[in-house]
């Protein structure tokens, strides 16, 4: 019999003053969740390498394809959702993620499908992989070296782009994502060139050190949203589609390294039914009966309150006011931190930087990522090892 706690340890409360001990950060990260975020450059730097050496070129023999599907689970998963996002609304082609065994009943030889898994052994990358050469679809294979994904291709005769496994998958965003973009941009259908790599990969270091474990918390972005969101129930959303990416990526951060519940989404779609949380027993209700004279060590979790965390891209022409659509999400983004402010819930501001669709991504995960690992360091968690994911894949292989 499985005991329910085995492997299960940590503190119900944060403890603040360990996020500002080096020592004792490294003691509770053994797995070294920490550095392996902190490659976050370095894996865009290694994986253009190593796609630049797959031969990439005949993807481009028959044409533009009818439909791209990015086939992976999990953040093989977000690679599709990034291309898709970067793409932009002018992509000629539909990019479909597929998150299941196989591939769509309608895919077939006028169609390309790229293949994600970080081990190269996952179920639906494999299986999308095989269904591709079955039925004559190009295919993209990327994953680990000498995996069986890289058989897979190797049948089908197809690309793969080895990407080395140095860490979970969850900390190999960036490993994973830049060969699904070179792939579809030798597709001709989004436009990524060495300058937005380097660019993306300079602001990744950047924040990486900003967010470095010896910087206190007063002046470390990560520590300091970690410490915010302790004891929450955090939303996160999105005011663009590309920072709605980056809100579902820290929703899977916050789930896996720290174990918290989250909400996440898009504004517009939060603002048709979702912003009333805003008004519930966790938000305005919960603020409304707050005695500010409590003393906070007496909670007994009755005062659990929400946290929202806005990412805001404000868009690559901000200063232009005809842009319509990019006016809507600005406004949107400026009233749902008045409701927030209004009812009293705390309200984390995270903005885009960049010149680049890329690199504006970046800016919006890298330091939610390093937030997640602090906030589960602060719980006495080990942010790599989950013991409720391997008991699942224990009794899932039953």
């Amino acid at each position: 019999m499985i005991d329910g706690t085995a492997g299960v340890s940590g503190r119900r409360d944060a403890d603040e003053a360990l996020l500002d001990n080096p020592d004792a950060l490294a003691e509770h990260d053994p797995g070294g969740m920490l550095r392996h975020t902190a490659s976050a450059g370095a894996q865009v730097r290694e994986s253009a390498a190593l796609a630049a050496e797959a031969n990439l070129a005949v993807l481009a023999d028959d044409g533009r394809p009818r439909a791209v599907v990015v086939a992976g689970i999990g953040t093989a998963g977000r690679t599709g959702d990034v291309l898709a996002t970067v793409a932009g609304p002018r992509c000629p082609v539909p990019i479909i993620g597929h998150r299941s065994a196989g591939v769509p009943g309608w895919v077939g030889a006028a169609d390309v499908v790229i293949a994600v898994s970080a081990s190269g052994r996952s179920p639906e990358a494999l299986g999308a992989a095989e269904a591709a050469h079955r039925r004559g679809a190009r295919l993209v294979a990327v994953g680990a070296p000498d995996s069986q994904l890289q058989s897979v291709a190797e049948r089908a005769r197809a690309p793969f782009i080895p990407v080395p496994r140095r860490a979970p998958a969850r900390a190999s965003l960036w490993a994973l994502t830049v060969p699904v973009l070179l792939a579809a941009r030798s597709l001709g259908l989004v436009k990524v060139n060495e300058a937005d790599l380097a660019e993306t990969a300079a602001r990744l270091d950047a924040d990486a050190d900003r967010c470095r474990s010896a910087a206190e918390s007063f002046v470390n972005p990560a520590k300091s949203l970690a410490l915010g969101l302790a004891g929450s129930i955090p939303i996160v959303w999105g005011s663009s589609p590309l920072a709605t990416v980056a809100a579902r990526r820290f929703g899977d951060t916050l789930s896996a390294n720290a174990r918290y519940p989250v909400v996440t989404g898009a504004l517009g779609e939060a603002g048709r039914g979702r912003v009333g949380l805003l008004d519930g027993v966790f938000g305005g209700l919960a603020e409304g009966e707050r005695d500010i004279f409590a003393d906070p060590a007496e909670d007994d979790g009755e005062g659990t309150r929400l946290r929202l965390v806005l990412l805001r891209d404000g868009g690559l022409n901000a200063e232009d006011d005809t842009d319509e659509p990019l006016a809507v999400e600005e406004r949107r983004a400026d009233a749902v931190q008045t409701l927030a402010e209004r009812r009293g819930v705390r309200c984390d501001v995270v903005t885009a930087e960049g010149g680049s669709a890329l690199e504006r991504l970046a800016s919006l995960i890298a330091v939610p990522d390093f937030a997640s690992i602090y906030l589960a360091l602060a719980h006495g968690l080990d942010p790599m090892a989950v013991p409720a994911i391997t008991e699942m894949k224990e009794l899932s292989n039953q």
